[in-house]
């Protein structure tokens, strides 16, 4: 007997998968959207994708839970949010930043004869992602690389006053903070008493928050959207910053400094 090979139909893909894939191709569409215009409203991504306003509000709201948009008010623009900007950064932004910021760390460091580092957001904590070691012979070691609880940091806490309160939400939904020594925030009430004060100020000051024997100032560096992109810290032995007054010696250096950086990075950009 002979054998036949035949042609098999190839099954037919249900009309519930077909919806699934649609939905995620109009996803990536809205991300691709807010960011070539970072601003969308739900009208203009119904109009561009072709479907209901519905749908698109939907799509949108999907997107605005994960953290991918962000809106300022109810109703309002969406924009591009922290966890679409988090995947920009990993792709590009630690290099091309650390680029820009270098010069700006080795100038302060001479000018303050402190140690200068460069920190990024990751989640609820930050990483020490480039440093300049002050001059002085009593001095905070190098702490590229380290990696810390955001509130326990002078830098982490400036960047943090910076969020949008959903962002800061996503990032601590159960409001528990870890301590690393006495004067760590342990509370979240008085996390966010302190991120109101920095808001005001401009910088954040951490005394011995991370580690006992170190002190610092720090305040955040923003993209042109007035996203915080990083921070910028100045860390000093903590017999050195000991009053509010001397970090706010040490904050106003860093003004210059936090402006230059932001320049830079965003001219390269």
């Amino acid at each position: 007997m002979e054998n036949t090979v035949r042609d098999e139909p190839r099954p037919s893909v249900p009309n519930s998968a077909q919806t699934g894939l649609s939905s995620v191709d109009n996803a990536l569409q809205l991300l691709r959207l807010i960011g070539e215009r970072r601003a969308l409203r739900v009208a203009e991504a119904a109009d561009d994708l072709c479907v209901a306003r519905s749908t698109a509000h939907r799509l949108l709201t999907a997107l605005r839970r994960q953290g991918f948009v962000t809106q300022d008010k109810p109703n309002g623009v969406y924009r591009p949010g922290p966890a679409l900007l988090e995947i920009g950064l990993s792709a590009i932004g630690r290099v091309d930043i650390r680029h820009a910021a270098r010069p700006v760390l080795e100038q302060l460091s001479e000018d303050t004869q402190e140690t200068v580092s460069l920190l990024l957001l990751e989640g609820d904590s930050v990483r020490f992602i480039d440093c300049v070691e002050g001059s002085r012979s009593v001095r905070v070691a190098t702490r590229t690389g380290i990696v810390l609880p955001a509130h326990c940091t002078a830098g982490g806490k400036a960047i943090l006053a910076a969020l949008p309160t959903s962002d800061l939400d996503r990032r601590y939904p159960t409001r528990q903070l870890d301590t690393r020594t006495p004067n760590s925030i342990s509370t979240w009430r008085e996390l966010e008493s302190e991120l109101d004060e920095i808001r005001d100020n401009g910088y954040a000051v951490n005394f011995g928050e991370g580690e006992s024997s170190i002190c610092a100032v720090g305040m955040a560096i923003y993209d042109l959207i007035g996203y915080p992109l990083a921070a910028i810290a100045v860390a000093v032995p903590s017999s050195r910053l000991e009053t509010v007054e001397q970090a706010g010696e040490l904050a106003h250096l860093l003004v210059q400094a936090q402006a230059s950086v932001r320049d830079a990075f965003n001219k390269a950009g």
